[in-house]
């Protein structure tokens, strides 16, 4: 059996496409479920966050692992195969174990190094023991994985790079103030009370808002949180709770408001924005136009034409940018290169006339000098991105809003409302994208790099352990026949000969097994050793159903060790 890793994240696929195939808690389960009941795989954990779904198994077959977890994946999360599989990525054997304990690390996070992964990881670890999905293989991957993220924040300074979603988008918020000093005395409202919303009521807390006001449609924990905020030793904020419906009121008296719920459907309309603010203002709330830009010089305007390969609804209107220039055609391969030198053909003479302007040719000429360039080296260099759009300034927000639900709380649509600022997920995988790595990243990643190692080895020790032991049954066994035999032949023997005689066999036997077992268990945790096990078999004529009851009960031992774990957790 192998391990593997099929997977979507936010460096794999845009936030629209995590959005929709986002698993709500019976679906997460449901998967595990028939994951384990698929022919390939006999271990599952699911690993599911805000920006990231990840199952991991134990698979007999690669190929068809690979084919059974993108289709299960599919079906759960209600996304099409076609349309989910562009953006999944696989990861095999060592390389998922270097997955796992780099996202362990923070290092696969939207911000690098933030710890708030770890109790994900242990929530998932959690769910697959409940389920009885998790053997001895995910057991210990992920329990290893826990240890490299923690090894990993004490003897590095990642946490000095690592911060938590929520304190990420407070500073987005702050747009370069201060948190401390930007949330100082303001109203806060929270939607939710789950772990996220109950990091972010803390945050705003210590931050030194004003007032928290906890809204949650079960009113216990929106209470139960409130209580503890209040009763915090390193806070003096109001809080309370207020049911759900309250939030339209709520929501003209907050400053800042942060959501994040388990919601299918949008917790805050644009609609219901645009009336808050206007209840607080007492003016209604205009609307930001992003009607693009004319094209320049009496072009057709980008996007009437059909055929062309650019994004274009990412350069629309963008300054100093041309879809004829160097910079839209850098980055294509030969055939695309060709597609857009065709559209540009087609598509970009001067309507008014009918006839190519100069700059047209020049851009023209540059295509077909590139294309030349394609045919010999094969590949133009790195795509450029376009200039931004050139914005008219905004008010400064009356309102402001953290959605870091997924799929998400708040409509996007706000983003258009003036006096609003939002931040969702979506704005804060592009922000997180620029900001800087810290210098401890390299020093985590040689930790990494050990423990995949360590792991490695142990797995493939491990995996000879029920062989050894097999042999070491064989030979007791032996050594009880003879004794036996010894008995028949010489009946005359006193216990204290017979003991001696047998502790003598036994010693023989032990002295010549240990040296080839110690060196076959040392051998076979070496990278391509897993032979030794099936050689040692041959060697002894060990019966196979010997070294698989042997290993069932070890199996029957870790489920045990695990089940009083949690036993012990629950006293």
């Amino acid at each position: 059996m192998s391990l593997l890793v099929v997977g979507l994240s936010h460096r794999s696929a845009p936030v629209s496409v995590l959005e929709r195939a986002t698993l709500n808690a019976d679906a997460q389960i449901k998967l595990l479920q028939d994951t384990v009941a698929a022919e390939p795989a006999a271990e599952a954990a699911l690993l599911a966050t805000c920006n990231r779904i990840e199952l991991y198994a134990d698979v007999d077959k690669f190929h068809a692992g690979v084919a059974e977890l993108s289709t299960l994946l599919a079906q759960h999360s209600g996304v099409g195969l076609e349309e989910l599989t562009p953006y999944l990525y696989v990861h095999y054997e060592d390389r998922a174990v270097h997955h796992l304990f780099s996202v362990a690390c923070g290092l696969d996070s939207m911000v690098v190094g933030e710890g708030q992964v770890l109790g994900q990881i242990k929530d998932a670890l959690a769910t697959a023991q409940e389920l009885h999905t998790a053997g001895r293989l995910l057991n210990d991957l992920f329990q290893q994985a826990l240890r490299t993220g923690k090894r990993a924040h004490s003897e590095t300074g990642i946490d000095r790079a690592g911060q938590s979603l929520v304190t990420f988008g407070l500073e987005q918020l702050s747009a370069g103030t201060a948190v401390e000093a930007w949330a100082k005395g303001k109203r806060a409202l929270v939607i939710g009370a789950g772990s996220m919303s109950s990091l972010a009521a803390a945050t705003l807390a210590r931050a030194g808002v004003a007032e928290v006001v906890i809204a949650n449609r079960t009113p216990d924990r929106a209470e139960r949180l409130a209580q503890i905020l209040i009763e915090g030793d390193d806070t003096d904020v109001l809080a309370r709770a207020v049911p759900m419906d309250a939030v339209p009121a709520e929501l003209t008296r907050a400053d800042v408001a942060v959501s994040c719920t388990g919601a299918t459907g949008l917790v805050l309309t644009a609609e219901a924005v645009a009336a808050a603010v206007e209840g607080r203002t007492g003016t209604p709330v205009a609307v930001r136009d992003e009607t693009p830009a004319p094209a320049a010089g009496g072009l057709a305007p980008a996007g009437t034409d059909e055929g062309c390969p650019l994004d274009l609804s990412a350069v629309q209107g963008a300054t100093g940018f041309s879809v004829m220039g160097e910079a839209a055609v850098a980055g294509m391969d030969a055939a695309t290169l060709e597609q857009h030198a065709a559209w540009v053909d087609r598509g970009t003479v001067d309507r008014r006339d009918g006839r190519r302007t100069p700059e047209v040719e020049v851009e023209a000429e540059l295509i077909t000098a590139l294309a030349a360039t394609v045919a010999a080296g094969g590949r133009l260099p790195e795509r450029r991105r376009p200039e931004p759009v050139v914005e008219a300034p905004r008010p400064a927000p009356v309102l402001a809003l953290l959605d870091l639900a997924m799929p998400r709380d708040i409509d996007a649509a706000v983003h258009r409302l003036l006096g609003v600022r939002l931040v969702d997920i979506e704005s804060l995988a592009e922000a997180s994208a620029d900001a800087p790595m810290a210098a401890d990243v390299d020093l985590v990643r040689r930790i990494v790099a050990d423990e995949v190692t360590a792991f490695g080895a142990a797995q493939r020790a491990a995996h000879i352990t029920p062989t050894v032991v097999a042999l070491r049954t064989m030979a007791a066994d032996v050594v009880a026949n003879e004794i036996a035999r010894l008995d028949g032949r010489l009946p005359g023997l006193d216990e204290k000969q017979r003991g001696e005689i047998t502790q003598t066999v036994r010693r023989v036997v032990d002295k010549l097994l240990h040296a080839p077992t110690v060196r076959v268990k040392q051998l076979a945790a070496e990278p391509g050793g897993a032979g030794y096990a099936d050689a040692l078999r041959t060697l002894f004529d060990l019966d196979p159903e010997t070294v698989a009851a042997v290993s069932r009960a070890d199996d029957r031992d870790t489920s045990d060790s695990t089940e009083n774990a949690k036993n012990r957790g629950r006293e």
